[in-house]
């Protein structure tokens, strides 16, 4: 099946971090269709594994769930930034470590029914302390937490964002957890 033609795309929305387009389509069957995208530079996130094979988690407050969420390192890319050396930064700005090994997990569309957003997957470890300072409107808490809590933290929801349930989970069955 052909992928829609665009026949007209509007900047509605400039933000800081994002921007959000509405783009009129012709469908193969001559039907026009609009579609609101939220267009973002992607991301990466991080399964940081310590020497003693636990994961270091981070919990801070997310606006639109409302709550402080249990979840992985992760950031947004900077403009031109190659994801390792985005996950080398967002590591040591969000858990205070540099990773010796990084290695990829693939990635994923958070929801591609209205974002861009791609999250590049990375495992990091031959952890050593290194500390940048993080941005300042982010108040982070890192948390260690073995392979088995950590899975059963998703089963009882107390991880429950996407990009880490899936960063886990990927992690886990590489490894045979």
């Amino acid at each position: 099946m052909e992928i829609p033609r665009l026949i007209r795309s509007e900047r509605v929305y400039t933000g800081r971090l994002f921007n959000v387009d509405l783009d009129t389509i012709e469908m193969h069957n001559g039907v026009m269709a609009l579609r609101e995208t939220l267009q973002h530079p992607g991301a990466v996130a991080m399964v940081p594994v310590d020497g003693d094979g636990n994961l270091l988690l981070v919990t801070q407050y997310r606006h639109s769930a409302g709550r402080r969420l249990l979840e992985l390192p992760a950031g947004t890319l900077e403009k031109g930034e190659e994801p390792i050396a985005a996950v080398v930064r967002e590591l040591q700005e969000e858990i205070g470590y540099a990773p010796g090994r990084v290695t990829g997990m693939g990635g994923f569309f958070v929801a591609p029914g209205y974002t861009s957003e791609y999250i590049h997957l990375f495992v990091c470890d031959e952890l050593s302390v290194s500390i940048l300072a993080g941005d300042e409107d982010e108040d982070i808490e890192v948390h260690t937490l073995t392979p088995a809590e950590a899975l059963a933290a998703i089963e009882d929801g107390r991880i429950c964002d996407a990009k880490s349930v899936v960063g886990i989970l990927r992690w886990a069955r590489r490894t045979g957890i």
